[in-house]
């Protein structure tokens, strides 16, 4: 039993405040957005188990139970990557997050996941915001601890308020749990004394998207970890960054926190972003365009053959209805063919009235915006409805609310009212979609589809169309964050 300022049973308190802000994207992130992942005032991991046990609030609660000290939960509100947080959404919120922590003082530690990426109406740095609100709360001497997401936009000013900040350092993210794990026991430490943490901050000026499921990132993610746990490295993070946030903190940084030593963590924060910088012309995002990778696809036998449409990822903010690639499919007379999902709200109510073994007329998609393309008019069967449809992404219920699988022209499309990326088969299997005898199967996703669909495929190719996730980083229309980074500048270090 560790013991905090000499006793054994301690309070922490732990809260998640979290969304992935596309400032380039239409829909605004409101309280509809809020509510639909899941909005909680403190009991989530306790009132929603299947929703939070593998995430950062259900870990903690499980290693602060097993040691006999209390969990007391504040706030657990997440929305869907979108644009903007509404200002007086996100200031309710904020403050709420601030009165429970309030309300359970004293406490002995903080916890927070908070993804980092979040923008608000007129606030760009909404992880400072709620850090600056937390800190002024607690007081310098508390330990505060915090896991983000490894595209988030962090700054010096931002991490200088927590105590422990740690990034995921998979993409996918397949290592939140062990992240999780590295927060509270680092945090621990630090609240008990036997560590004294110091970050040290690089900026790599690199805008860009770099999956660690391929080299050299998955060499340079081993080369991070080989530095932890010795001589006073208490741990490294490399933040990606998220591209399609136009706020000044965008973009690549990497940060190294060393127990008692501010010089050498900024020297080897230095260090590993050059090395990571240095990279920069290996990882260049792989894409191509719809015809090059139907092209592709057509040119061997072997099934199925995965399609990721990456420009209209919901997971990036995009709205998740855009209809490029499936015009395409239909113009070239693909058929043998699975496409999901399509977040079109309307055309699931049509569904739902029709009934399973309807066939009629239906417009599909296209409703957002000009990034959604034109709304196409098909002809569908409905092949299976389901009122409360989900996948599972890391072990976790994931609700795409209610649901249809419609078959038009040889191609199988699962229309969800929900706006989610595909993590998970179980979003077109759940359905009564089988997959593994697909030609071709289309997700609209960029990454976190790879774990689960690659074992049924290695043929995977990433598509950019006219969607809201611009593929070409050197061109991206930013007016907040400042022009001297890679790929629009070749050098942006030596400028």
């Amino acid at each position: 039993m560790v013991r905090f300022r000499g006793r054994l049973t301690v309070r922490i308190f732990t809260a998640l405040f979290a969304t992935e802000t596309n400032t380039f994207s239409p829909i605004p992130t409101g309280w509809r957005s809020f509510s639909a992942e899941g909005l909680y005032h403190d009991d989530a991991s306790l009132r929603a188990p299947e929703l939070f046990a593998q995430t950062p609030l259900g870990e903690w609660r499980r290693l602060a139970t097993a040691e006999g000290h209390t969990i007391v939960e504040g706030l657990a509100a997440q929305a869907a990557p979108a644009g903007r947080v509404l200002q007086t959404v996100y200031a309710q919120l904020r403050d709420k997050l601030v009165q429970s922590i309030q309300a359970a003082a004293p406490v002995d530690m903080v916890l927070l996941d908070l993804h980092g990426a979040m923008a608000a109406e007129g606030v760009d740095d909404c992880t400072f915001d709620i850090l600056s609100h937390v800190r002024a709360v607690v007081g310098p001497s508390i330990a505060i601890g915090v896991e983000l997401d490894l595209h988030c936009q962090i700054t010096k000013a931002a991490l200088d308020l927590a105590n422990i900040t740690i990034c995921y350092k998979e993409y996918p993210h397949t290592d939140i749990i062990e992240r999780a794990r590295e927060v509270y026991q680092l945090t621990s430490a630090t609240a008990q004394g036997r560590a004294k943490p110091t970050v040290g901050l690089f900026d790599c000026r690199m805008v860009g998207a770099w999956p660690t499921i391929r080299q050299p990132m998955i060499d340079f993610v081993g080369r991070m970890q080989a530095f932890e746990g010795r001589d006073g490295v208490l741990s490294v993070s490399l933040a990606h960054g998220f591209p399609w946030g136009d706020v000044p903190a965008s973009g690549a940084k990497l940060w190294v926190i060393i127990d008692g030593d501010q010089r050498r963590a900024e020297a080897l924060a230095e260090q590993l972003g050059r090395e990571f910088y240095a990279l920069r012309g290996e990882m260049t995002f792989p894409h191509e365009t719809i015809d090059q990778a139907l092209d592709a696809a057509f040119e061997n036998d072997r099934r199925p053959w995965i399609i990721a449409d990456v420009a209209d990822n919901p997971g990036g903010g995009a709205p998740g209805d855009s209809t490029f690639i499936l015009q395409r499919l239909i113009e070239r007379g693909v058929r043998d063919a699975a496409l999901g999902c399509i977040a079109d709200p309307s055309a699931v109510d049509t569904c739902f009235d029709a009934g399973i073994g309807a066939c009629f007329d239906l417009r599909v998609g296209g409703k957002y915006g000009r990034s959604s393309g034109p709304p196409l008019d098909l002809t569908v069967t409905v092949r299976g409805l389901d009122e409360d449809h989900a996948q599972g992404p890391s072990g976790a219920r994931l609700s795409l609310g209610s649901s249809a699988w419609i078959e038009t022209a040889g191609i199988d499309l699962v229309v969800c009212k929900s706006r989610h990326q595909v993590y998970t088969r179980n979003a077109f299997t759940g359905l009564g979609i089988e997959l593994t005898q697909k030609k071709l199967i289309v997700v609209k996703s960029s990454q976190h589809f790879y774990a689960d669909f690659s074992q049924i495929s290695r043929d995977i190719r990433y598509v950019s169309t006219a969607g809201a996730l611009d593929l070409d980083f050197a061109k991206i229309p930013y007016t907040r964050r400042d022009l001297n980074y890679w790929p629009r500048v070749a050098d942006p270090l030596s400028s």
